[in-house]
């Protein structure tokens, strides 16, 4: 059974989180995520490929990302942020796309990374909380994704941020999505099984 204190930490969490939310919304750069479509559809034109990153938490919101965006139209390749100092960034080429995520922007792990793939060419898309931070200045583009709170007494385990992280990255793949004129029927082709897959089918 939940004590009494837990369940006001739990409801103090939400409501933080939503307030922080919504705020977020409210001031969405649109212009910033239709900046970065561009460049992306720029990229790709001439053939080059998007690739997303991240330390820690943010890896793996990065992988998700790039999932997200596979599925809509945009082939995007996870990057292991730790990995690509150690031979991975090899999978990156001059002209690429890397979406960078990280919400301090200031990660000295991913500095090094960071530089590793200005060296081999790549156009970097920081996605950070802090606008000022030194990730924000390496960046070809940036997408804001910063909270006040995390929403927890702590205010350090990244938990609200993360999910301003995946809003922003979500409206870039909706951009995206629309920009390739996304059908059903070439969704379904991505998504043959599962439950996506058979509601479709059953669909059409």
């Amino acid at each position: 059974m939940m004590t009494g204190s837990g369940k006001e930490a739990l409801q103090k969490y939400v409501m933080i989180s939503m307030n922080e939310v919504d705020t977020f919304i409210k001031r969405l750069d649109i212009e910033s995520i239709e900046a970065v479509k561009q460049l992306i559809i720029d990229a790709e034109k001439n053939k080059n490929r998007v690739h997303v990153t991240g330390i820690g938490k943010p890896g793996h919101v990065a992988g998700y990302i790039a999932a997200l965006l596979s599925s809509t139209g945009t082939a995007a390749y996870e990057l292991d942020g730790t990995e690509a100092v150690h031979g991975s960034s090899g999978q990156v080429a001059a002209g690429d796309v890397v979406i960078v995520i990280s919400n301090s922007g200031e990660t000295n792990e991913l500095r090094v990374t960071v530089n590793a793939l200005k060296n081999n060419g790549a156009k970097i898309i920081a996605v950070t909380g802090n606008k000022e931070s030194w990730l924000a200045r390496q960046g070809d583009a940036t997408l804001f994704a910063g909270v006040t709170q995390e929403g927890d007494a702590l205010n350090k385990p990244p938990r609200t941020s993360i999910l301003t992280e995946i809003i922003v990255l979500q409206c870039l793949s909706v951009l995206l999505q629309y920009e390739k004129n996304l059908d059903v029927k070439q969704y379904v082709k991505w998504h043959p099984a599962g439950a996506i897959g058979k509601s479709i089918c059953e669909g059409m």
